[in-house]
């Protein structure tokens, strides 16, 4: 018997995992955090399934995501980085990467976790969407507003509110699988 699926992952393998072992679970440890706001801002005028194949090449390329060494990341390195065929080549993107990680160190600083900062805007409680077609879910939404602009003040950079959105749902902050989804 076929499982039912939101429909945006049904027919490629590597989409079916990823739908069905990670989209929507929540997860509040800090580095699975880091990794997916990473790929998510590399995402920006991608589709997530260019980025979920070149996931491992990305782990490779960015010390799996290890925002303490990304912080001391180098001119040589951003270089390098670029030219790596593996990953998306977007030099501002790679650089916002860096970025990003900085002020996940701050973030880390000042909430004891970056995982405690992001949860409290829900009370650590996932939002549970009733949605009944893919087509009804919504780019952003408000509290995907106010978190990215709250991101943006603290120095992340490609946290727009549809970027975030997709983190918030990727994280399982908020649940849209849809409704005859067996993850629902």
């Amino acid at each position: 018997m076929n499982k039912k699926r939101c429909s945006w992952c049904e027919g490629d393998p590597i989409y079916e995992a990823y739908h069905d072992s990670e989209w929507g679970v929540p997860i509040k440890d800090d580095p699975s955090l880091f990794e997916y706001l990473i790929l998510e801002s590399f995402q920006a005028g991608l589709s997530w399934i260019t980025i979920l194949k070149k996931r491992p090449a990305f782990r490779k390329a960015f010390d799996n995501f290890d925002c303490r060494i990304m912080s001391q990341y180098k001119e040589e390195k951003l270089i390098a980085l670029a030219q790596d065929k593996g990953i998306v080549r977007n030099k501002l993107k790679i650089k916002s990467a860096v970025q990003n990680a900085c002020a996940f160190i701050k973030v880390q600083e000042e909430f004891g976790s970056f995982s405690q900062f992001y949860w409290a805007h829900t009370d650590g409680k996932p939002i549970k969407n009733k949605i009944q077609k893919n087509k009804d879910i919504p780019p952003f939404t408000e509290l995907s507003i106010k978190i990215s602009r709250d991101l943006k003040k603290r120095g992340f950079n490609f946290v727009g509110p549809t970027i975030v959105y997709a983190f918030m749902q990727a994280t399982g902050m908020v649940n849209d699988h849809i409704t005859t989804c067996f993850k629902y």
